[in-house]
């Protein structure tokens, strides 16, 4: 096992997992020069014990090696959690197609037949930096996103599970009137941080147990704009800040922050607004009881065209009997909209549910 002795000590750590002693000192080589700092090992079996140890940035994987092959160390690789982003380009004497797509099946981010150019190794290794740079933003993006709606859970004991139920219902009317990708995952992070703001409101407050004084209702009110200012910063945020800002708009004006009205709401807005006031109906309020389900459709009607989107009301409707019937969405619904389905479809068993 050979290490690079003169590279930076924080220049990335690369792992060549080859048996053949010739190609893995000239990898070693070739990497040490360019900078990186270099574990070299010749099987598989103890490959996945120096890569669990040392943690590298890139593993360069031959695929014929003694005890484990290459197939096999890739597969545990992808199973392991973490070491499920981890680069893995496979460096081969095996030029067949089969093996390409048997190498790529297992989770290999790249394919290299041997002999290999020197300038092509290192521009794939440059492009899986690059991407495994891009997954880590996301990562830390949804980390971030989850650590907020953990801290409004923890500032309102009463919305427990209220966004993650909200995220769900959103995505599915979201998916049915056909937003995809992006807009689909902002509609379902939107749908989760929508009470984000509550975090900057008085928890005597958010803890009233009898109706709301007017001046109640205006601190309240606040919150769409304080949830707006606390992800500004958040890059990566907007895409979904719009509907945190406007969720509580109504389609007749009569709504806030802005008063606006019709199609000047952002759809987003507009699909969580409706998700938003199924799961309060459903659940009930501190000065209002929990509604049946089929009081609290009943109640969604008669609100279309005032409160909300006369258009999104019958198809919501229609998505949530799909979801009391157990049918799946029309489509793969993203992450945020996954989180802890238990329960969906079952209001807070919390003696204080969340104001809107």
């Amino acid at each position: 096992m050979g290490d690079a002795a003169l590279a930076a000590p924080h220049a990335p750590l690369v792992c060549v997992l080859d048996d053949d002693p010739q190609v893995q000192r000239l990898l070693v080589r070739m990497l040490e020069v360019e900078g990186y700092r270099v574990i070299a090992v010749a099987d598989g079996e103890l490959g996945l014990r120096v890569i669990a140890e040392h943690q590298p940035d890139l593993v360069i994987l031959d695929l014929s090696m003694p005890r484990l092959d290459g197939f096999e160390v890739c597969r545990r690789l992808r199973a392991d959690p973490h070491t499920v982003t981890l680069p893995v380009i496979v460096l081969t004497a095996h030029a067949s197609v089969d093996d390409m797509v048997a190498s790529l099946d297992a989770g290999a981010d790249d394919f290299i037949t041997k002999p290999f150019q020197q300038i092509e190794l290192f521009a794939r290794m440059r492009s899986a930096f690059r991407m495994r740079a891009a997954v880590r933003r996301m990562e830390d993006a949804h980390a971030i996103v989850a650590a907020l709606a953990n801290a409004v859970e923890a500032k309102e004991l009463s919305l427990r599970g209220h966004g993650q139920r909200m995220a769900h219902r959103a995505a599915r009317l979201a998916a049915r009137v056909g937003l995809r990708g992006a807009e689909l995952e902002g509609v379902a992070y939107g749908a989760l941080l929508h009470d984000v703001g509550k975090i900057g409101l008085p928890e005597e407050l958010l803890h009233k147990m009898g109706p709301l004084t007017e001046d109640d209702r205006t601190v309240l009110r606040r919150h769409p704009e304080i949830g707006a200012m606390i992800l500004r910063p958040l890059r990566s945020a907007q895409a979904f800040t719009p509907i945190i800002r406007h969720h509580h708009e109504r389609w007749d004006g009569a709504g806030y922050p802005d008063g606006l009205a019709g199609d000047a709401i952002p759809l987003g807005a507009r699909i969580v607004a409706i998700a938003d006031a199924y799961d309060a109906i459903f659940a009930g309020r501190p000065y209002r009881p929990a509604r049946t389900l089929e009081e609290t459709y009943d109640e969604l009607n008669r609100e279309s065209g005032c409160q909300f989107d006369p258009a999104l009301v019958p198809i919501f409707l229609d998505e949530m009997e799909r979801v009391e019937a157990g049918l799946p969405s029309s489509v793969e619904l993203p992450p945020a909209a996954l989180l802890d389905l238990d329960h969906v479809g079952q209001p807070e068993s919390s003696a204080s549910p969340a104001r809107s």
